[in-house]
């Protein structure tokens, strides 16, 4: 089969990177592809970059909308899609060129699998800082993390449409996440291809990083809440899951602790044998 692949790219204030993310698509070998660039109401140079884009290949597309966070932008785009399956891509990341190809031979043979992840390079410049092995498969593996590579995956549109898209209500970040654990449940699998085929790029002030830092408890209360019957169903995992956290939380607390009684010591301590070796200095 050679269905045609809709890859959906928001763009705000990114567009310094988004000529490569732009030229990671246009190197794909399986070329079977429409780009809708989705510029979510960004002040940069987002609407230029991408237009030069539109010149260069009638491939991709470029719509403007208001500002309304990232879900917003992306079921702006995927409804404006027009293929079977959808790959999201965060405008300042990047795929191999062989991943597409990879990714729909194994959603074409596999009707259960409704999405395709795989490992990921995390970058800052051109420093590859880690390769992250992701694992999911169920929705038993998204119950407390994102068990795929982030944002950026193929999944069928049937998918997007059967679940109501992404939740425009989660501004804050994890709604990539939120997204999945839905899909999952309507009875979705989900493939990892076991190689590094994306680059995720670390920057130091991120959505991401905001989120993990700022909003972290906020957002996973409302996870928690909005699939409450799915986390009662899970029951045992989640006490097993918050106990080992605590353990964990506990384990650290202890360890930083020592550290403070240790370097407290030894600085309290520093007059005395400075004092004892003085006067040892002076017997001899």
């Amino acid at each position: 089969m050679n269905h045609l692949i809709s890859v959906i790219i928001p763009c705000y204030n990114q567009a310094i990177y988004l000529p490569e993310a732009l030229q990671s698509i246009f190197n794909q070998t399986y070329t079977n592809w429409e780009c809708l660039i989705i510029d979510d109401g960004s002040p940069d140079k987002t609407e230029r970059v991408a237009k030069e884009w539109v010149l260069k290949n009638n491939r991709f597309k470029y719509f403007f909308k208001t500002n309304g966070g990232l879900s917003s932008a992306r079921n702006f785009g995927i409804a404006k899609a027009n293929g079977k399956y959808i790959l999201t891509l965060d405008a300042d990341d990047k795929f191999e060129k062989s991943f597409l190809k990879n990714a729909v031979n194994i959603i074409e043979n596999d009707i259960s699998v409704g999405l395709v992840s795989c490992w990921l390079y995390r970058f800052t410049g051109n420093t590859i800082e880690e390769i992250t092995k992701t694992s999911g498969n169920s929705v038993e593996d998204f119950l407390f993390l994102n068990a795929a590579n982030a944002g950026s995956i193929l999944f069928r549109k049937e998918c997007w449409e059967q679940v109501g898209g992404y939740d425009e209500n989660m501004k804050k970040g994890y709604e990539d996440w939120e997204f999945y654990i839905r899909v999952c449940q309507a009875g979705w699998k989900l493939k990892v291809i076991e190689e590094p085929l994306f680059w995720y790029r670390q920057h130091l002030h991120s959505m991401r990083r905001n989120a993990l830092l700022k909003y972290d408890k906020e957002i996973k209360i409302y996870i928690y809440k909005k699939h409450e019957n799915l986390y009662k169903k899970h029951y045992s995992k989640m006490i097993n899951y918050f106990l080992t956290e605590l353990e964990t939380a506990k384990k650290e607390n202890i360890k930083i602790q020592n550290k403070i009684d240790f370097q407290l010591g030894a600085i309290l301590l520093f007059p005395f044998r400075k004092m004892k070796l003085f006067l040892k200095r002076l017997k001899d």
